[in-house]
């Protein structure tokens, strides 16, 4: 999938299912739509958010 973090080595981006969210689909539309996807895959997508929300990028200068 060109790189993008996928679901469980599926080929379901995390990009994906947090568009789905941000578009307010909830847990139980978004399984219907990919019936393989447990929810807690779809938890798993909202902690690895949450993780890259709390990075930090530091620039070093040479």
């Amino acid at each position: 999938m060109s790189g993008h973090p996928c679901i469980r080595g599926m080929r379901v981006t995390v990009s994906n299912i947090l568009r789905l969210l941000a578009n307010h689909h909830n847990y139980q539309r978004i399984l219907d739509a990919y019936p393989y996807l447990e929810a807690a895959d779809i938890d798993a997508c909202l902690q690895y958010a949450a993780l890259l929300a709390d990075s930090r990028e530091i620039e070093m200068v040479a």
